[in-house]
């Protein structure tokens, strides 16, 4: 992600009229020339300028290392295999899944790699590139690629290529003979992408065939049905270019249906877009939203989209998106997902490493502390383990481990670096450079990381690294005068490919009509129509953007950062975010001082809820009494999507094995992917077994105690469509997901889905259910005292084997005589506690509907003005709790009591049968109440 362009004029008011004085110049921010402004922040201590030019030369070092390498043991592969000095060609090699989609024998990293040759001004090196790739490469393999690959990598790096060799021609001294043979294999690409399209959304199918297309026989291809949002929003530049560089019209008018089609099918509430959707019905298949993987780039294609081609909608919906990310995905410095139809609920507690170039886009916005905060979170991730994990938890432990030498942050620290001149990003340069060559650096090139922890390598460096990683380092440290050409004439692509600003005015065959205003109702004084000031941007404080780190240098070592209202700058503790109606905690005092500060009073009713209400005159401040209204309209949504909030559709574990038959049932999290339970009502029976290694992500080592079993595995480092193939390759017939999260229960966390990977999942046929913590101990723990336990996974409870147990009961009692009718009921309440629904007061909803007065639920009661502000009762132990808390440790007596009570007395086989019916009927009755409750 990326993008620069010149200025003309300043201002950020809402005047429609001549926008331009140079039509080409589309955007506002003037980058460089906001460098000025703290050109020499004191107390980061300014770079000099020998500095900087050596580290830029190492930088050059760098790219000539890992070039050189893929030219002499890769090409014309697609990538290089640093470990073992050798390309990577798609057949010849093991199939890495998806990921090797990217790859069709066309010379990736040598395309990908064409316009980052210019920029560093190796233009000799570039003119041989551009004579290989016209003499070498072939567009016609019979190869089924990702569409979203192939448009960013190839595509992009043929138009940037040719951007830059007319760029050259122009100034008479390289690529006079060149006469647009990359323009025409754009071209030629181009049209082999176009199938993809058939559909009739306009959606693309996430792969096509090179040389067949999608529905041909030979296509093997084409039954595809979902594709990720990024995956078909993020086609526009690219395609727009090749309209306006051919005059062909076709490709922009297909990249805008797409686009188009998306914005239609956002969710109207929240404004917020899914993770993955059906091409063909536009429906949501994942409907968590983020700025992460699977949506990314489709914002920042909107955004760019206006840039380059001056189209009015596409900054419109951006905004409004935009707008939405502010609102609910972003909890400074955090961005966490949350779900498009409940926006206030987390979807998950992770983070994914592509969501670091959401600073760069926001200075490109012009939004410029939330871009400083969350990339001051990131840089102190990157500090603790050395590079960025492809995911980790709120609390920053690793989640997923691997980082493949991702560009994402280093394009944001350059950003952010030309957005307030602050020295500060050089030396965040200068840390990845030392990173990159002290712990990836191998003598046949850059490693991707396979294990942040341990250091440990993977044999890959993808075409993305010599794309967009060397060439965001270079323009850090680079000085104007150190290019040959003016880089605030281009805008980048998302895997920076330089398109000329000047398309804008070039072969415009599409009709700008303006589909926005069709779906919503926009407020313009919300949008910048024109170039926002720097000086605006920045106050006239050297130390602004050092002011905004300095709360969280430490926020990775602390357990929790703390969401902090806006108030308490005041007490001399910096600015921090305002307090967010979700982290809310009755019981904090210092949640309680901001309210006080906001205006907001909280009551205590008899009943032991809470009422708040809020007086805007009795704020510290009129800022003040702007977060406290917000935080009430937060609160007040949040207190009614939770009160209409259905459970998912739970599932059970039943143990139908000796001696339970049937009588423990476990509640359990459905998958997104595999054999769908609710349509095979008899489910699938089987003995469980436990998987080495225990957490499923890589090829199982012990098949043969796996086969035409249920295998139990651990949550954690890796996807769970990942864990599922493996079991199913190894012969199992189900798979039991089990949390590492030590002590969590489906009595006091809401039920989750088990999402895919955001690709085709199709091929795992076996059911996956997901068990917490203190229900899956519960069948580690049957097999620790029987070895042999057999479950039953359905979509809910089926009768147990009554005949069978009353026959093991008969065993018992001519076995033992010793065991009374008393021990047996005890026995009957542990394990029945298993299975009930939590009680009343271990719910986490915010309010009790049924208890609200006429006067909680007045929703007229919220005014702008003076009038009071109020949001029903809450009860106290209820509040919605913040994802971790101060110390991350329950008191000792609680902890004891939960531990005892998840102990499961399994020595207690005999129970009168009036007793096992009426605990039956209870559990019947709980699986008919979450029936109820299904989406």
């Amino acid at each position: 992600m990326s993008g620069a362009a010149g200025c003309q004029g300043g201002g950020g008011g809402g005047d429609r009229g001549p926008r331009w004085r140079r039509p080409w110049k589309l955007l506002a921010l003037g980058l460089l020339s906001a460098s000025s402004v703290l050109a020499a922040a004191p107390g980061a201590g300014a770079m000099s300028k020998e500095e900087k030019r050596r580290l830029g030369n190492q930088v050059l070092e760098m790219f000539d290392h890992a070039y050189s390498n893929y030219m002499e043991h890769a090409y014309p592969a697609d990538e290089l295999m640093p470990l073992t000095c050798r390309g990577r060609v798609r057949g010849q090699e093991p199939s890495r899944g998806d990921v090797d989609d990217a790859l069709g024998k066309f010379s990736l990293t040598l395309i990908d790699t064409l316009d980052t040759l210019v920029v560093l001004n190796k233009t000799k090196e570039f003119e041989e590139a551009v004579k290989k790739v016209i003499k070498d490469v072939n567009l016609d393999n019979d190869i089924v690629v990702s569409v979203f690959e192939t448009n960013i990598r190839v595509l992009g790096g043929l138009l940037g290529g040719h951007s830059v060799a007319i760029m050259l021609k122009e100034k008479g001294e390289y690529m006079q003979w060149y006469n647009g043979e990359l323009l025409q294999m754009a071209k030629e690409l181009g049209y082999k992408l176009l199938p993809a399209f058939n559909t009739t959304s306009g959606l693309p199918y996430p792969r096509v065939n090179l040389k067949f297309g999608v529905r041909h026989p030979e296509a093997r291809t084409g039954t595809e049905t979902d594709t990720c949002t990024a995956c078909a929003g993020t086609l526009i530049l690219e395609f727009a270019a090749l309209s306006r560089f051919t005059g062909t019209s076709i490709f922009e008018e297909y990249a805008r249906k797409a686009l188009d089609f998306i914005w239609e099918k956002r969710q109207r509430s929240s404004n917020l877009v899914g993770v993955t959707i059906n091409i063909h019905t536009g429906d949501w298949v994942r409907k968590d939203s983020g700025v992460g993987a699977g949506i990314d780039s489709y914002y920042e294609y909107l955004l760019k989209a206006y840039v380059l081609l001056g189209d009015d909608s596409f900054l419109e919906r951006f905004n409004t998106h935009y707008d939405a990310i502010m609102r609910y995905i972003s909890q400074p410095p955090l961005l966490l997902d949350v779900h498009i139809h409940k926006p206030m609920l987390n979807a998950r507690t992770w983070m994914d490493s592509l969501l670091a170039f959401f600073p760069g886009l926001q200075v490109l916005k012009g939004d410029i502390r939330p871009a400083i905060e969350t990339h001051e979170m990131l840089y102190q991730v990157i500090k603790k383990h050395n590079f960025l994990p492809e995911a980790f938890t709120t609390d920053f432990r690793v989640h997923w481990a691997q980082h493949p030498l991702r560009p994402e942050f280093a394009e944001s620290t350059y950003f952010l670096y030309k957005a307030t001149g602050d020295p500060y990003y050089l030396e965040v340069g200068k840390t990845l450079i030392e990173n990159l060559n002290k712990y990836a650096r191998v003598p046949c090139g850059f490693a991707a990381m396979k294990d942040v922890r341990t250091g440990s390598h993977e044999d890959r460096m993808d075409s993305f690294f010599l794309a967009e990683m060397f060439k965001y380092l270079y323009l850090l440290f680079a000085d104007k005068e150190d290019m040959i050409f003016d880089i605030e004439d281009y805008i980048f692509t998302t895997e920076a490919h330089l398109l000329p600003l000047w398309l804008s005015t070039t072969n415009q065959t599409v009709s700008k009509k303006n589909t926005t205003t069709e779906y919503t109702e926009l407020d313009d004084s919300n949008f910048d129509w024109t170039c926002p000031n720097t000086q605006i941007l920045f106050p006239n404080d050297p130390m602004f953007a050092q002011s905004i780190r300095e709360p969280l240098k430490n926020v990775v070592d602390k357990s929790c950062p703390r969401g902090i209202s806006r108030a308490e700058e005041s007490l001399g503790s910096g600015p921090k975010p305002p307090l967010r109606a979700r982290d809310f905690m009755a019981s904090n005092p210092e949640h309680l001082e901001i309210l006080k500060k906001m205006g907001v009073s909280l009551i205590h009713l008899k009943d032991g809820r809470v009422q708040l209400v809020q007086h805007a005159v009795q704020a510290a401040s009129s800022l003040d009494a702007e977060d406290g209204l917000r935080f009430m309209q937060e609160m007040i949504e949040l207190s009614s999507q939770q009160q209409k909030e259905q459970q998912l559709p739970p599932r059970a574990v039943q143990i139908v094995s000796h001696p339970f038959f049937g009588r423990v049932v476990l509640t359990a999290g459905p998958a997104q992917f595999g054999m769908d339970l609710s349509k095979h009502k008899a489910g699938t029976r089987g003995f469980v077994a436990t998987i080495k290694p225990y957490n499923g992500c890589s090829e199982i080592t012990n098949p043969e105690a796996v086969k035409e079993k249920i295998a139990l595995m651990q949550r954690g480092q890796c996807m769970f469509a990942e864990k599922a193939r493996n079991i199913q390759k190894a012969g199992a017939i189900g798979g039991i997901v089990i949390d590492d999260n030590e002590g969590s229960s489906s009595d006091t966390a809401p039920l989750f889905q088990m999402a895919g990977d955001g690709k085709n999942t199709d091929d795992i046929t076996i059911p996956m259910l997901f068990l917490f913590n203190k229900e899956g101990n519960i069948i580690l723990d049957a097999i620790r005292e029987y070895e042999a336990v057999e479950v039953l996974l359905s979509d809910k409870a089926k009768d147990r084997d009554l005949e069978m147990e009353s026959m093991d009961q008969k065993l018992s009692e001519n076995d033992s005589h010793k065991q009374n009718s008393e021990e047996a009921t005890s026995a009957s309440q542990d394990v029945g506690a298993v299975s009930e629904e939590p009680e009343e007061g271990e719910s986490s909803d915010v309010t009790d509907p049924e208890s609200l007065s006429p006067a909680d639920a007045d929703s007229d009661s919220i005014s702008i003005s003076n009038q009071d502000s109020s949001v029903p009762g809450t009860d106290e132990a209820s509040a919605p709790e913040p994802a971790c808390t101060q110390g991350d440790h329950q008191p000792q007596e609680q902890k004891t009591e939960t531990e005892s009570n998840s102990k499961v007395n399994w020595d207690n086989k005999v129970q009168p049968m009036e007793s096992i019916l009426a605990d039956w009927n209870e559990d019947i009755e709980a699986f008919e109440m979450m029936e109820k409750d299904e989406l």
